[in-house]
């Protein structure tokens, strides 16, 4: 904000604006609030995109896995998917199933979900959920012909999506980023941010 004097073209800015801008500049590296609820938002939506494969896979929901291959029912997360890829991938793919990469697979879907819930962790998430996403988009082969796009699919844009939301530090609004930050966990400030 600024304060123009009566007659003067003198523009001075006013304690209180510098303040605010200054504490939000030190505070956030988005600076601007609408542009912290957006990424907030995303944040969330994305989280959906991670727990509900787990959800589903875990108690067969119906939509994507009948309750006869639920993960509960003693069927395999990732051998129904794992099994299917038609890419020159395919063998190594296959190979890779069973209960070893179920787990990870699922444990990873969750905690990555859960961090960008929560808000905490967003770099680990980050990691870890963009190697998922890499990994998913490396198995569909989209570089074979018929394939929708062969640069960019939903598992690149996830993935980019995930390191924005852990630079831009999207836990700090509406999650428990800052709270996390503060917190007197080792790295919580840091590489656990």
């Amino acid at each position: 904000m600024t304060a123009t004097a009566a007659g003067s073209s003198t523009t001075r800015t006013t304690t209180s604006a510098r303040t605010r801008a200054e504490e939000d500049a030190a505070t956030h590296v988005v600076t601007r609030p609408a542009a912290r609820r957006a990424l907030a938002l995303c944040r969330i939506l994305l989280a959906g995109v991670f727990l509900w494969p787990v959800l589903d896979k875990t108690f067969g929901l119906g939509y994507a896995t009948p309750a006869e291959r639920a993960w509960l029912s003693g069927s395999s997360p990732t051998a129904g998917y794992l099994g299917s890829i038609e890419s020159p991938l395919a063998a190594g793919f296959a190979a890779m199933s069973g209960p070893v990469v179920d787990w990870l697979f699922m444990l990873g879907m969750l905690g990555t979900g859960l961090a960008l819930l929560l808000g905490v962790g967003l770099r680990v998430a980050a990691v870890a959920g963009g190697l998922l996403m890499l990994s998913l988009w490396a198995s569909v082969w989209p570089f074979a012909a018929g394939s929708q796009n062969p640069v960019v699919d939903q598992h690149l844009l996830y993935a980019t999506l995930l390191v924005t939301l852990a630079l831009t530090r999207a836990g700090d609004t509406w999650g428990l980023g800052r709270a996390w930050a503060a917190s007197p966990v080792p790295g919580s400030a840091t590489w656990l941010r």
